[in-house]
């Protein structure tokens, strides 16, 4: 009789061990994709940026945040710093999967595409600026290349820039045109 109640045990710690988090006799890869699905990284809409990439949404209070502040430098160049919450950037060679508030900033100027950022400081060259009011849009990525965004709308500051050929000090001001959550980074850039 000992002899079928181990197997019978064996078979009842089986039926416990895959009701759970682990399987018996697996390589725990389906309790891997399970714990993955169970942490989602926001759900992809049909809609996309400029270059087609798809954005991912996620809900507002748990949405990165982005602000972004210009000022003007005596070389006519302009420096770009990007306060973010809730978002870390993604070093180099991370690899492309999305995780929950991290991956890297697009800098936009009138809508064309300036940088790829994976910090939050950059200067903008002048031969960049041309004379007259501009728009410098800050958007976050995650790392397979899908645009944050909350409400349908990605997750961006915008800040306006004004260059003239004496004096590039005119104006720099930032205004938030979309960051996700409440109380997001809304600062202006102080031209001196």
């Amino acid at each position: 009789m000992s002899w079928t109640r181990g197997p019978l045990a064996a078979l009842a710690v089986c039926v416990l061990l895959v009701t759970g988090s682990a399987g018996c006799g697996t390589s725990g890869t389906e309790g891997e994709r399970k714990g993955r699905s169970a942490s989602t990284v926001g759900e992809l809409l049909d809609d996309s940026d400029e270059q087609g990439r798809l954005y991912r949404e996620v809900d507002a209070d748990q949405a990165p945040e982005v602000g972004v502040e210009v000022e003007p430098n005596d070389d006519d160049s302009w420096d770009v710093r990007l306060t973010v919450r809730g978002f870390r950037f993604s070093p180099a060679g991370t690899k492309e999967s999305p995780v929950a508030g991290q991956g890297l900033a697009h800098l936009y100027l009138d809508g064309k595409l300036v940088a790829k950022l994976r910090g939050p400081a950059y200067r903008l060259p002048a031969e960049l600026v041309p004379r007259g009011t501009h728009q410098l849009t800050a958007r976050l990525y995650a790392d397979d290349g899908t645009v944050w965004a909350t409400d349908g709308e990605p997750i961006e500051s915008t800040a306006d820039l004004t260059a003239s050929e004496t004096d590039p000090s005119m104006s720099a001001g930032a205004t938030r045109v979309r960051s996700g959550g409440q109380g997001s980074p809304d600062r202006a850039g102080k031209a001196s």
